[in-house]
């Protein structure tokens, strides 16, 4: 609005300057070329008179007592102001009237939060981080507020059904309207200096509240520390750690960072490769409790998790098995997982790109000892092959023949579902994890071929949500899934048959913590003591309904 009002107020004072400029001009021209005295006999006010008649012409109102003029030249001057009222209307019906009428009629929008508020998020930014950011916030049940200081925008967050206000966040009134004192934090997101400004605003107005500050430029960081931020993320190096660690996991041996609940037991992600003889076969059918002591609790396909799995379901190349079992039986599972066919292979992996993400994806590597050649458009003393990913001549210099795994560490989304499309032509059965910049573009790289595909938003939305929830019960906070132990005084009494979990809330018994012991080998007829502590898998909403339920 105040961007609407500067505007109406540049156009007015320009007006107002054009109409003395030309009733100036006109005065001239009527003394000068037009026959007859000027001004007439008994008229003193000749200027006033011509600003009259130039208003007149503006508005297409008429033309006064002047009209018809006898010079030519007096006749262009109008015709010329004239085309000028023409066009200044013309010009001031978009940028100027329409907006004042829109802004006039539509709804107001609040500037302050609901009394009572508080151990809220005060989110000051609007991008996709924060979308997804606040997405997990909403799953968790901790309130926010969106603080927005574009007004067409808040209208528009605010018919998304998202809480917002309108304000400027680098004002202190309006992150005390946000009643930023009793919040439970504060995320700036706007970009790099606003950010700075933000956090030095809010240090200004309280000093114990938590704020996270979110930056593209990873040299900045430390000046947003010094403003006073608790926690720096920055996205890109966290989205290049994540698709580092999707190819550390699947070559290890040991299950060192697999969430574990016992001395024995012990949860992990198992990627299903080409060439598997778990490919094209139903979890029922791979009788995997059987043969390898393991528990399928969740499958990855495409993006998307899904607990309870599908029992019947034939396994595709890409998923990713959530399995709870022994550590024994894990690793003859991940071995029985990858593919015959690639186990002849070195386990070198192609990392095209080497921007900000792919550095850091590149110093992950290397801390793991896993060889690795390094793509890129641009010659860089690390990069190894200078070229084109979309070329197919490219990716063979590069040893895709050889390779266990193509990270594409892109900033262009359409380059990486191209090149997606290249690696797949030239070879079907390399893995390929893929970074995608902009959440819409995962569904199409997938499609292309990917086997694993991060968004630069979830990934750095999670990330942001992960420390705002702070909840010291959560055991690992995945994409989507939680690992969750808590207490459920409502089973007390109840066998697992009889409480039918999983059906009513899509979570999944792990372990039932009972005398200190995690007890994984549970009998559906087990009895829930008073006293028991319940571990849990499932999606954020299904964690939320067990809580509802049992809690």
């Amino acid at each position: 609005m105040r961007r609407i009002r500067r505007r109406a107020a540049y156009y007015i004072l320009f007006i107002s300057v054009l109409i003395v400029v030309s009733a100036m001009l006109y005065d001239v021209g009527m003394r000068t070329f037009e026959p007859g005295p000027y001004p007439p006999e008994g008229t003193s006010i000749s200027l006033l008179h011509s600003m009259q008649v130039v208003v007149e012409t503006f508005t297409a109102t008429g033309y006064g007592s002047d009209s018809p003029w006898q010079s030519p030249q007096m006749n262009v001057l109008v015709m010329l102001l004239d085309i000028t009222g023409v066009g200044l209307f013309f010009l001031a019906l978009p940028a100027v009237l329409l907006p004042l009428f829109q802004e006039a009629l539509s709804p107001s929008l609040p500037t302050a939060v609901d009394e009572g508020l508080s151990d809220h998020v005060v989110v000051c930014a609007d991008t996709t981080r924060s979308e997804a950011a606040i997405d997990e916030l909403q799953a968790n049940g901790v309130g926010y507020v969106l603080v927005v200081p574009d007004r067409e925008r808040a209208t528009d967050l605010r018919n998304d059904g998202y809480d917002v206000i309108h304000g400027d966040p680098e004002d202190i009134e309006t992150l005390a309207d946000a009643n930023l004192p009793d919040a439970r934090a504060l995320v700036a997101d706007v970009s790099d200096r606003v950010d700075a400004s933000i956090v030095l605003t809010a240090k200004e107005l309280v000093d114990d509240v938590e704020i996270i500050s979110v930056v593209e430029d990873p040299d900045v960081a430390a000046y947003h520390r010094l403003a006073g931020a608790d926690h720096v993320l920055t996205p890109r190096q966290l989205l290049g750690r994540s698709l580092a660690e999707k190819i550390t996991t699947a070559v290890r041996t040991d299950l060192g960072e697999d969430v574990q609940l016992g001395e024995e037991i012990e949860i992990a992600e198992v990627p299903v490769r080409q060439g598997s003889d778990l490919v094209g076969r139903s979890i029922a059918d791979s009788n995997l409790r059987e043969r390898y002591g393991v528990n399928v609790i969740g499958t990855w396909v495409r993006g998307e998790f899904e607990t309870p799995p599908p029992a019947e379901k034939p396994l595709e190349r890409g998923t990713i098995l959530l399995v709870v079992g022994g550590r024994t039986g894990l690793e003859r599972l991940k071995e029985a997982a990858f593919s015959t066919v690639r186990r002849f292979r070195k386990g070198k992996t192609v990392l095209v790109g080497y921007g900000e993400v792919g550095q850091t994806v590149a110093e992950r590597l290397s801390e793991a000892d896993i060889p690795h050649t390094i793509v890129d458009r641009r010659d860089h003393d690390a990069v190894d092959i200078v070229g084109d990913a979309t070329d197919p001549e490219t990716l063979k210099r590069a040893g895709l023949a050889r390779a266990r795994s193509v990270v594409f560490a892109l900033p262009d989304d359409t380059t990486t579902e191209f090149a997606t499309l290249v690696v797949r032509d030239l070879d079907s059965s390399v893995e390929v994890i893929a970074r995608a910049e902009k959440t819409r573009a995962v569904a199409k790289t997938y499609r292309a071929g990917a086997d694993y595909v991060l968004s630069l938003a979830t990934v750095s939305g999670r990330s942001i949500a992960t420390r705002l929830i702070n909840d010291e019960e959560i055991l690992s906070l995945g994409t989507n899934v939680e690992i969750v132990r808590t207490t459920a005084p409502e089973l007390t009494g109840e066998t697992l048959r009889e409480a039918r979990i999983r059906e009513r809330t899509g979570c999944t018994v792990v372990g039932i913590e009972r005398d200190d012991e995690v007890v994984t080998d549970i009998d559906p007829d087990m009895r829930f003591g008073p006293d028991d502590a319940v571990v849990i898998v499932g999606t954020d909403d299904g964690t939320n309904r067990f809580a509802e339920l049992f809690g």
